[in-house]
């Protein structure tokens, strides 16, 4: 049960990081659903057996979903960067031309030399 669970967990990981670096952002929604439930379920499952010790097979999948989770992290966090930029770029040009008048109050009145 404990390799079904990281198979669906690894799916999810490669999907949402073939998704993050081909731009398709539609389904960002539906991995974290994803990702949450499976970590829950493996969580769950690990402490169940806390005592007992994982053979190699596991060790190794915790290994390769190490890797795939910190992989998985640094795409997300180049996207979070980007959507940082993008607003702080958004917010100086709404600054700039908030300053060089471009919205007026006799503007936003509807006088356009009324």
């Amino acid at each position: 049960m404990l390799m079904k669970s990281l198979d669906r967990l690894e799916e999810t990981l490669d999907l949402e990081t073939a998704a993050l670096l081909s731009r398709d952002l539609r389904n960002l929604d539906e991995f974290n659903r994803r990702k949450s439930q499976s970590l829950l379920e493996i969580s769950r499952m690990v402490r169940a057996a806390e005592t007992l010790a994982f053979d190699g097979i596991a060790a190794k999948r915790f290994e390769r979903l190490k890797i795939k989770l910190e992989r998985n992290q640094e795409i997300l966090q180049r996207h979070m960067r980007a959507v940082q930029e993008i607003s702080s770029i958004i917010s100086g040009a709404i600054q700039a031309a908030e300053s060089d008048s471009t919205y007026s109050a006799h503007m936003v009145r509807g006088g356009f030399g009324a």
